[in-house]
């Protein structure tokens, strides 16, 4: 259980972030001629230009709230590095694992990252357990499967 002192908050939009978005490139790409290339080539784009982007993005929403006396340097650097880690585990499994095993257990890796994450939250928060991670897990869910789906109808129109 976390204790008194962990803010979630500076790792919660990152990991979030990461894990949605990859796990949704990975099988909305999976149906292209090369999948790996476009894959892990996607995932580096997305780990370094959207990392910025949205740490920026959120760097300088923090700064505009008004009354925010702290810096909020420190939760940006921890979004873009836990952001960036695990889209670098994504990528990594990707690159060294057959393409099915890579995605299965990015999935399993992913979905019980985020499955964690939801648990501590709602202790945190003295809310549901269930109710937070099954919202959290899903809304995730939905989005990697529409993603899924985009994929084919893309391959399936464009003949990728």
């Amino acid at each position: 259980m976390p204790g008194p002192g962990l803010d979630l908050s500076r790792y919660s939009f990152g990991i979030t972030s990461a894990i949605v978005t990859s796990l949704a490139l990975m099988l909305g790409l999976v149906q292209t001629r090369d999948p790996r290339t476009s894959i892990v080539g996607a995932l580096l784009l997305i780990a370094i230009a959207d990392n910025v982007a949205d740490s920026l993005g959120l760097y300088i929403y923090r700064e505009s709230v008004p009354g925010v006396i702290n810096s909020p340097k420190i939760s940006i650097f921890t979004n873009f590095a836990t952001r960036l880690g695990v889209m670098v585990l994504f990528i990594v499994l990707v690159s060294v694992l057959s393409l099915t095993v890579a995605i299965t257990i990015s999935i399993v890796v992913g979905l019980s990252m985020l499955a964690v994450l939801s648990y501590y939250i709602a202790v945190s928060q003295k809310k549901s357990i269930l109710w937070s991670m099954a919202q959290h897990l899903g809304i995730a869910v939905l989005v990697i499967l529409v993603a899924h789906f985009l994929g084919q109808l893309t391959g399936y129109l464009f003949h990728a």
